[in-house]
């Protein structure tokens, strides 16, 4: 996807579809006027009768429009000062769906008639953006190389606006709008592959990959090596697997100092879970590939970052693994000791994203970060509180939490805080070691998070649950949504702002 931006007052470059919008304001804008004089009056006539103002979000599209053949799209964008980013990112998500047909090409976007809603040009323009680069996704089929797969024609959008600040808003919108969506892709062709294909050496092979693309600087630990650091909890995982467990490491440097405090981001990266020796039932199994989405979110908010240069430094850290069950895997009962020094008793071999997430958040430590964020599909307790529209969040710090439920609201990637009180701690309590790691069936989305808190006391941390938020399942539908690269993206910018 290409954008640009012009001023209304321009003869815009002629596109294949044209799209303007109405508010309940019976007065037309200058440009609604000039197309209502090619149609004869047709336009004013619909606009004052209430036929295209009854629903937020409704469009009709008249055809061939002047020597152009241009499509003209008027959409309703509700009352003046009246219309929320959620209504307006349906309202582009309905647009979005009308563009990605493969015989558009080109589209001009007149913002004019929003422009008083109440949003900024540069929201505006980056949930547009956003959702048009979600219409137009597609899933890689495997395994066919990418480069040969068939492509859609690449789509150019052109902005028009009626001032040169809001030509300026609109660029910034845009570059957002397009480094999440970018992002957002990399995270949804990562959450998409086939566990035979997306191991923890493919997550390492794609972390340099992504590294040489923009100058990030790329570390991958071995098992040896993690062995070294005492990541006994991380390594006891992949002990059923025939594929090594990586520790990755990317680090962006974007601000003035280099030694400016990181804020770091850990995503659980388990590219296939299958329970271990407490296995799952075989239905809806091959889902569980997208055990990776919370280090696919990390790939894809890295890239997001770096394409937009924020004046922030940011280390990603992905533990990676998979969970199989084997004659050497975990079994219930087993104690290990995690790089923290504390014991951890498996009561359940299927509760493994919180044994890689508790060494990688202590790795953490060593680069003295701002903040931490770790972010994990790991509780399928998260859905049923919340289902799949927010991500579950907890921590040890208000602010932080504030900051990230912030972020939520304003890229439309939400989240809702759960409690992390010291009464559910007691769950995890163990006659054999210093926890557990589960805390049975009650609040289970909340004792994963307090087991995570015994390894972040001495760091600003939350943990992000996106169990329910990170894929779809099921039909034609099933896919990875790339979130959560938009909530995370946005808590940096905000960040570097």
């Amino acid at each position: 996807m290409k954008t640009t931006v012009s001023l209304i007052e321009k003869t815009p470059t002629p596109a294949a579809c044209h799209i303007i919008f109405l508010n309940s304001d019976k007065t037309l804008s200058a440009e609604a006027k000039d197309f209502d004089k090619k149609l004869n009056g047709t336009l004013s006539t619909l606009h004052k009768n209430g036929s295209l103002t009854n629903k937020i979000g409704r469009s009709t599209v008249i055809p061939a429009i002047g020597s152009q053949n241009t499509r003209l799209v008027v959409v309703y964008a509700g009352k003046n000062s009246n219309t929320s980013i959620a209504e307006f990112r349906k309202l582009a998500t309905s647009i979005a769906s009308k563009l990605s047909s493969s015989s558009i090409d080109s589209a001009n976007i007149s913002l004019a008639g929003v422009s008083s809603c109440g949003l900024g040009f540069e929201t505006l323009s980056r949930h547009m953006i956003e959702a048009i680069g979600d219409a137009r996704y597609r899933v890689i089929q495997q395994p066919s190389p990418v480069d040969k797969q068939a492509k859609g024609k690449a789509l150019n959008v052109r902005f028009l606006v009626n001032t040169k600040e809001q030509a300026k808003q609109t660029n910034l919108g845009c570059k957002s709008g397009l480094a999440i969506s970018n992002g957002k892709d990399l995270a949804r062709n990562l959450g998409d592959l086939p566990g035979n294909i997306c191991t923890p050496s493919y997550l390492a092979k794609q972390a340099r990959a992504l590294g040489r693309d923009n100058d990030l600087k790329v570390d991958v630990l071995s098992e040896a090596e993690m062995k070294k650091l005492g990541m006994d909890s991380l390594l006891s995982v992949s002990r059923g697997s025939r594929q090594p467990a990586k520790l990755i490491v990317m680090h962006y440097r974007g601000a003035k100092s280099k030694t400016e405090q990181p804020h770091i981001l850990v995503g659980k990266g388990l590219t296939f879970d299958a329970g271990g020796i407490s296995i799952k039932p075989s239905a809806g199994m091959d889902e569980m590939k997208y055990d990776m989405c919370g280090a696919a979110s990390v790939f894809g908010a890295m890239q997001a970052v770096a394409e937009m240069k924020l004046g922030i430094n940011l280390i990603g850290i992905v533990p990676s693994s998979e969970n199989l069950p084997d004659g050497d895997a975990n079994k219930p009962g087993d104690i290990v000791k995690s790089m923290s020094g504390q014991t951890i008793e498996i009561l359940n071999t299927d509760a493994e994203g919180r044994l890689i997430l508790c060494d990688a958040l202590t790795y953490s430590k060593r680069f003295k970060p701002k903040t931490v964020i770790d972010i994990a599909t790991l509780t399928g307790a998260v859905i049923v509180a919340l289902g799949s529209h927010a991500s579950g969040v907890m921590g040890n710090d208000q602010d932080l939490i504030n900051n990230i439920i912030s972020a939520g609201e304003t890229s439309q990637d939400r989240a809702w805080q759960l409690p992390l009180w010291d009464d559910y701690q007691k769950q995890l309590d163990s006659n054999f070691a210093d926890i557990a790691n589960v805390g049975g069936r009650a609040a289970g989305t909340i004792t994963a998070g307090c087991f995570l808190s015994r390894f972040t006391e001495d760091l600003t941390w939350a943990h992000l649950d996106i169990a329910g938020t990170a894929w779809r399942s099921g039909g034609k539908q099933k896919g990875a949504t790339g979130r959560a690269v938009p909530i995370l993206t946005q808590y940096l910018i905000d960040r570097a702002n």
